[in-house]
């Protein structure tokens, strides 16, 4: 038997793929930084208005206490409806001009009061899942139009408007 032959994969036999839809919604200024915002969730379950508040408020109050470290960069947020009232908050930010840094919030349902850092053990760790690729493919498109831009002030307002809606 091949090494291909035995792999098996991670998924759940009960497992059925379902799209999600990314929208854009208004950036969000964090210190020096402006950032982009997406949401991800179901069509027959977007995200809540409340939930979008208590992201933003989290995030801004991080930002004020000096949690949120990012300096005068450009990202994005992504804030995505993983379950019932499972949230990550994804906090992009592009660095040293080609890497993307994370990091990675969480509010786990409504027993959950606010979004908090996530804590993620040992060595092997997630990054992005399928649908939030959706939008970093789009974001990583949009970072390298910018680096080949003028890099000046139109040039990052444009980098700011480049933004994805669609089936993730």
């Amino acid at each position: 038997m091949s090494v291909v032959e035995r792999l098996t994969p991670d998924v759940d036999e009960a497992y059925s793929h379902a799209g999600k839809l990314a929208l854009t919604r208004p950036s969000i200024a964090l210190g020096e930084a402006v950032l982009k915002w997406y949401d991800i969730a179901p069509v027959d379950r977007p995200i809540e208005p409340d939930t979008m508040l208590l992201a933003r408020h989290a995030l801004a109050e991080a930002d004020r206490l000096g949690e949120l470290r990012l300096g005068g960069v450009s990202g994005f947020v992504i804030l995505h409806r993983c379950g019932d009232g499972f949230h990550f908050l994804l906090v992009s930010t592009w660095r040293n001009g080609n890497e993307l840094w994370e990091t990675v919030w969480a509010k786990d349902g409504d027993g959950d009061p606010d979004f908090h850092p996530w804590p993620l053990e040992g060595s092997h760790r997630p990054t992005f899942c399928f649908w939030e690729l959706g939008v970093v493919a789009h974001e990583r498109a949009a970072w390298i139009r910018f680096l080949r831009s003028r890099r000046d002030a139109e040039a990052r307002l444009a980098y700011l408007r480049d933004t994805f809606e669609g089936e993730v």
